[in-house]
């Protein structure tokens, strides 16, 4: 907690107020069923995926287990906000606690970093499986998989550390209202009777790195893909290299698309309702989609989940 004294009175910040969605109540309960059927679309989703990697041996793959790992990530991810956004739509209190407030922030952008980190990876691995195909079982085994299953969780959580203890130490007493319905980096310093010219630029550096870097990096590895692709003699064999990559350039083009029109692009948290809809698109939307076009695109991933619903059933 921050504390300010001014005049002999102590004046702190114990809580911030999102505003959210503010519209008419029945707007409001339209919103709410309608997020709340997402999220559970979501969550089923992504449950599916992993469950069809678990239960069938054809799956326990490095390609499959990083997207069995992708899909938690992305249950944890959206789990991180849209239960609180949910809670405060149709709450008349739409508070969180300032360590409240700091932890949302925090797990939300540290598993958005780790989705940076396992999107490098799962590119890494397709670029092994077409560019190097007589060497990926030696290089891509179970336990390298592993390692870099491991780098992209503690990498994301790591990443998000300096940002976090730069904020925590930023001193807020006043006014206590966010316009958005998450805690936001750049709403949330808007709030601070402190000067955060340094912690904005240090923060939005670090931000700006890593989805430079590992977009550039996902860049690279399709262009070396798309080279070796276009060298097969025979269509069926680029059609089945086309197909293996296809899924995840849809997330990538998904999920990086979002994110750059949201902190890179001049201007774009200037509007609050733009600065909304981008953060909604790509915390609840993104995690929505991925399930569906891994599953639409991916004919293992569809014979897998066949499989468990003739079991089920």
């Amino acid at each position: 907690m921050k504390t300010l004294d001014t005049t002999n009175i102590s004046v702190f910040v114990s809580e911030f107020i999102l505003l959210g969605f503010p519209c008419p109540r029945d707007i409001q309960i339209l919103l709410f069923v309608f997020f709340f059927f997402i999220y559970l679309l979501t969550l089923l989703g992504n449950t599916s995926i992993i469950c069809a990697v678990w239960s069938s041996r054809k799956l326990h793959t490095p390609m499959y287990i990083l997207l069995a790992n992708f899909s938690f990530l992305e249950i944890c991810y959206v789990s991180s906000d849209v239960p609180k956004m949910l809670a405060n739509i149709i709450s008349q209190n739409k508070s969180i606690s300032y360590q409240g407030c700091l932890l949302q922030f925090y797990f939300l952008f540290s598993m958005c970093a780790a989705e940076c980190f396992f999107l490098s990876v799962m590119s890494f691995d397709r670029f092994l499986a077409i560019c190097r195909p007589l060497h990926y079982p030696n290089i891509m085994t179970h336990r390298l998989c592993a390692q870099l299953v491991v780098f992209c969780w503690v990498g994301g959580f790591l990443w998000l550390l300096t940002p976090l203890t730069l904020i925590s130490q930023v001193t807020f007493c006043g006014p206590n209202t966010i316009d958005h319905f998450l805690c936001d980096l750049a709403p949330l310093l808007a709030l601070s009777c402190s000067p955060v010219a340094g912690i904005t630029l240090v923060c939005g550096i670090i931000s700006s790195l890593i989805i430079f870097l590992t977009f550039l990096y996902i860049l690279g590895t399709y262009l070396c893909v798309l080279s070796v692709v276009l060298r097969v003699p025979s269509g069926s064999g680029r059609r089945k290299a086309f197909s293996t990559c296809a899924s995840h350039l849809a997330v990538v083009c998904l999920f990086y698309g979002s994110v750059m029109v949201m902190y890179v692009s001049p201007g774009s948290g200037n509007y609050s309702g733009m600065q909304k809809f981008v953060t909604l698109f790509y915390v609840l939307a993104t995690p929505f989609f991925n399930p569906l076009i891994y599953n639409f695109w991916n004919k293992d991933m569809k014979d897998a989940l066949k499989k468990i619903l003739n079991v089920s059933l």
